[in-house]
């Protein structure tokens, strides 16, 4: 089996009324038990607006600053990590959570820890 990460950042969300996305809620948590009941979901979780901090130790010393850096433009909204048995079943499961959300949603293959 594989680990994929399947992401969106928070400016690809659309501007939904409270009843909107009340539905795509209702709709992600159903997809999130069909992925569950198939075994194929290790996490998911989507980001709150509390504030972030960035740590950079390239100095040999951890060096902590609040909020993301400033030339960012996009910001992590949400993730799912899945373990499946291949690129097309992550498209496959990225598709259904596109569909429930009603926005997009990037697809990364994890890398082979050696």
């Amino acid at each position: 089996m594989t680990e994929f990460l399947i992401a969106f950042n928070d400016e690809w969300v659309p501007d939904y009324t409270a009843e909107e996305m009340a539905e795509r809620f209702e709709a992600v948590k159903a997809l999130r038990s069909e992925m569950k009941d198939a075994g194929v979901l290790l996490f998911t979780g989507g980001l709150d607006d509390s504030p972030a901090f960035n740590v950079d130790a390239s100095s040999g010393t951890p060096l902590f600053t609040d909020g993301p850096f400033a030339e960012t433009k996009e910001h992590l909204g949400g993730i799912a990590v899945v373990d499946v048995a291949d690129a097309e079943e992550a498209r496959l499961w990225a598709g259904k959570i596109a569909v429930a959300c009603g926005w997009p949603q990037e697809v990364r293959r994890f890398g082979v820890a050696t």
